[in-house]
């Protein structure tokens, strides 16, 4: 069963860019695949399918590292911009 994208992004036609920048910060060429990357990462045992046996610390150390790898690079980002646009 696939599981369905449920974040509301505030540009839909971003939704592209930001699964690319996904996979770039896990690694991996298939943003679906980026989850698990960093799961393997930090030693969490995250499988296809139902992860409810996953404690809240387990999940924040997958997500957070996601996010805030997705986040880093974004500002990495904009500072390179600002800084060629001057």
């Amino acid at each position: 069963m696939a599981r369905r994208n449920r974040n509301k992004i505030l540009v839909p036609e971003a939704r592209q860019g930001l699964d690319e920048l996904k996979a770039k910060v896990a690694g991996t060429t298939d943003p679906e695949r980026a989850k698990f990357e960093i799961a393997e990462e930090v030693g969490v045992p995250l499988k296809e399918g139902y992860n409810g046996k996953l404690t809240s610390e387990q999940a924040g150390k997958v997500g957070g590292r996601l996010g805030g790898s997705m986040v880093k690079e974004l500002v990495k980002m904009a500072q390179e911009n600002l800084r060629n646009n001057q």
